[in-house]
């Protein structure tokens, strides 16, 4: 199954907004593993950005994304 991390947003709508936090979606979709509905225009990563350190993770979405990756 194919995943990516799609961005969370502090002030959604505002250009220049914050990553509040990063989700992760399965097969480019808009719900995160954890169940929020993010933006279609959100922000993505490749899966590969988890665990690295690098952005900050939905901590659901991380424990989920475990169970489904080799």
């Amino acid at each position: 199954m194919e995943h990516e991390l799609r961005a969370e947003y502090e002030e959604p709508g505002r250009p220049d907004a914050e990553v509040r936090v990063w989700h992760v979606v399965r097969e480019h979709g808009t719900t995160a593993m954890c169940g929020r509905e993010l933006s279609p225009t959100a922000a993505t990563r490749p899966a590969d950005a988890w665990g690295t350190g690098e952005v900050r993770m939905c901590h659901s979405c991380g424990a989920l994304f475990l169970r489904e990756v080799p």
